[in-house]
């Protein structure tokens, strides 16, 4: 009998297709066909066994919320089995011993009334135990030798995405203390000062007053001078036409920083600091400002409207995320969601 709410194949569909934006750009097709493949499979397989077990009692919440963990791990462990150095005849061996492992735990664990947080340690210790014990038996058995057996060992996919966020919101912020120094040792320029400035953005086109949005612009150019021109440019995506010509003409002005005000330079960059691009994955909490926003701003007779021939899966997280309450679908499955409500309404 199906759970209602729970569309296994819908569901494992949308996996697969946000894994393909994820995979390493160092794949070669047959590496990228496999990732894909692997979430998929398994994902199918797991929710078509959830949907048709009667015996486990399990609602829609439950079932997406097991069905997206062993998607995400057979992402996350089959990027490493490529990276392992470990032939692919033997990959879908210990891919099968990590989604049943995944799947018996989580099970066991929701029929004991487990807390999320804690299913989610259990899972990862024992994924982390399925996987090394795969590798070694397969060294135990001479199919690899130690040297591989290390490599397969080291490698944590999971850990590599989190650094990489880590390390882009360091690269921000730094970015931001980088600017407020700069401004901070600027000199305010002299009374005889003739240098010209150019014609884009001559002084007398700053403000002189407390012009809110200018002030927010001329913060942002303060920003972009000092990063590489690829974050500039994908920086500026997020702003209207007609405010990046004027934050391009901004960035052309020498002394910038000695007309802004440092602290209010601080308070500006802070207030925008959610249209900067970020490559960490979206938390469920980031989701639901999000949706929060948008909640204040339109009706949501109107939202609804937008999903009245959705899914029912879709129309659940609207209204439990309008409640407050995060509905348990992929948070990559929910950023395209909420771009396309912002785009729509």
């Amino acid at each position: 009998m199906a759970i209602e709410g729970f569309d296994y194949k819908e569901f494992a569909q949308l996996m697969s297709s946000q894994a393909g934006e994820l995979i390493p750009k160092d794949f070669n097709d047959m590496q990228k066909n496999y990732v894909v493949k692997t979430l998929s499979n398994f994902t199918l397989l797991a929710g078509e066994a959830i949907a048709n077990d009667e015996s486990l009692g399990f609602n829609a919440d439950q079932a997406i919320f097991v069905t997206q963990i062993i998607a995400e791990w057979a992402f996350h462990k089959s990027i490493d089995l490529v990276h392992s150095g470990i032939m692919p005849e033997h990959w879908d061996g210990i891919m099968q011993k990590i989604a049943f492992t995944i799947f018996e735990v989580a099970k066991q664990a929701i029929k004991k009334n487990v807390p999320q947080d804690q299913i989610l340690q259990l899972i990862e210790h024992h994924v982390n135990k399925s996987y090394k014990d795969a590798v070694d038996n397969l060294e135990k058995r001479g199919v690899i030798t130690a040297e591989i057996s290390q490599k397969a060992m080291s490698q944590s996919n999971i850990d590599d995405m989190a650094a990489q966020a880590a390390q882009a919101e360091a690269e921000q912020k730094a970015a931001m203390e980088a600017a407020a120094a700069q401004q901070q040792q600027a000199a305010p320029p002299s009374a005889g000062d003739s240098q010209a400035l150019p014609a884009a953005a001559p002084v007398s086109s700053l403000p002189s007053g407390p012009l809110d949005k200018s002030l927010k612009l001329m913060s942002v150019a303060l920003v972009l001078k000092i990063l590489p021109e690829d974050r500039v440019e994908a920086i500026l995506e997020k702003f209207a036409p007609q405010d990046v010509e004027t934050i391009r003409n901004y960035m052309r002005v020498e002394n910038l920083e000695a007309g802004l005000d440092m602290n209010y330079t601080l308070k500006c960059l802070e207030s925008i600091k959610e249209f900067l691009p970020r490559r960490k994955t979206p938390s469920q909490e980031s989701i639901l400002r999000q949706l929060n926003r948008i909640f204040d701003k339109h009706p949501m007779e109107d939202i609804e409207k937008l999903f009245k021939s959705e899914r029912p899966f879709l129309k659940r997280f609207i209204s439990k995320a309008y409640e407050g309450d995060y509905y348990p679908i992929p948070v990559k499955v929910a950023q395209i969601v909420v771009q396309y409500v912002k785009d729509s309404v």
